[in-house]
């Protein structure tokens, strides 16, 4: 019910304290490993969005949204610039953690001035994937192989995000040990199999 989600989007803007017009920035999430710019308008078609905290008239904070997959927050060490990236098993593998990185850097961040805070996900332990999707994304990004809980091939996209995070020379990461699908607090799809999300929200100092 869009009437219902802007309600919501609205009242989460009100408990982070974002006054009227300085607005939480969301993106149209694809699974691509697209980087945009946060700005005023409708959302770009992106799986990664950056602001800069500083810039006039920019939306006060950018957000990401999961329902399964690995929410990423990105912030420089004055909190001056930020990022929300959307790291699915597709995203993670095509490269939207390295791609945002370059995008920071290609702005003058250094990634070891960066800050890294991995959100709750589907762990590898519960996401089951057929044999040959584990062993062809084993191949792309080898620290995402795993096996469920009960033997069978799976994934653990977040232990990809973090692989990719250090050998970019990220300097401080923080990754949590929740699982969407165990963890009844979050939302999973795997396991709810209706619609609904969390989000990842980040504000620059």
């Amino acid at each position: 019910d869009p009437q219902r989600v802007h309600c919501h989007r609205r009242r989460l803007e009100e408990l982070l304290g974002l006054e009227q017009g300085r607005h939480l920035a969301w993106m149209n999430q694809v699974h691509s490993t697209v980087v945009a710019m946060a700005q005023r308008g409708g959302p770009p078609t992106a799986d990664a969005l950056v602001l800069e905290g500083e810039e006039p008239g920019a939306p006060r904070a950018v957000g990401v949204l999961v329902a399964d997959c690995v929410p990423l927050l990105l912030a420089t060490s004055d909190g001056a610039l930020v990022a929300a990236v959307h790291a699915g098993r597709r995203g993670m593998l095509d490269g939207v953690v390295p791609a945002t990185i370059e995008f920071l850097q290609r702005g003058g961040v250094e990634p070891a001035d960066l800050w890294a805070a991995v959100g709750p996900s589907i762990c590898g332990s519960c996401y089951e994937v057929p044999d040959d999707m584990r062993a062809l994304s084993a191949q792309r990004e080898p620290a995402c192989a795993s096996r469920t809980s009960w033997g069978t091939p799976g994934l653990d996209v977040a232990a990809g995000v973090l692989a990719q995070l250090e050998r970019a020379g990220v300097g401080h990461i923080s990754a949590g040990h929740w699982c969407t699908y165990e963890d009844p607090r979050f939302y999973s799809f795997r396991r709810d199999g209706m619609t609904g999300r969390l989000a990842g929200v980040v504000v620059p100092r």
